[in-house]
């Protein structure tokens, strides 16, 4: 746990007032204390999380359960109105702005989308489904994403059209 808030302390640039950076040491506070075997040990771990969560959703307006899998150096560039899903999967290097859904499509459907490393999601994106992300990826501001987008392309529209990306060298 420790380690990893170690690499969002860097990837924040050691800004203890950006709100993103509170969000993930909440995470990786609720991650690590799964690794508590007993229950009753694990207990008051589990009310301080709760806690911690309510109190990071109020200040930040945030919503990254624990169930979440996020990978390393996750950057939540601007605060407010972000939901993300308890089963998605968010790989390394993911940036994500203010106003962004990613869950579920459908309410009591499972699936929930896979996003790969380096993606870069857009302010009010939307990505809902069982769906997959790959690597290197721009999606748009307010782009409307229900459908798989392969690696280094570009989701922009509602809904979102694929297209390759030009990276700049």
């Amino acid at each position: 746990m420790f380690e990893l808030i170690r690499e969002d302390w860097r990837a924040y640039e050691g800004d203890i007032c950006r709100q993103g950076l509170w969000v993930m040491v909440v995470y990786r506070f609720g991650r690590w204390r799964y690794n508590i075997r007993q229950r009753w040990l694990r207990l008051p771990f589990s009310l301080l999380y709760r806690l911690l969560k309510l109190a990071s959703q109020i200040l930040t307006g945030i919503d990254l359960p624990c169930e979440t899998q996020v990978g390393r150096r996750l950057v939540i560039e601007h605060f407010g109105g972000i939901i993300i899903s308890g089963d998605t999967v968010i790989g390394d290097d993911v940036v994500i702005r203010n106003g962004v859904t990613i869950g579920l499509k459908h309410t009591g459907i499972a699936g929930a989308p896979v996003i790969g490393n380096r993606v870069d999601i857009g302010t009010g994106a939307k990505i809902l489904g069982a769906i997959r992300i790959g690597d290197d990826v721009a999606i748009g501001a307010n782009a409307v994403v229900l459908k798989d987008v392969p690696a280094n392309s570009l989701a922009v529209g509602v809904p979102a059209v694929i297209k390759p990306r030009k990276l700049q060298e």
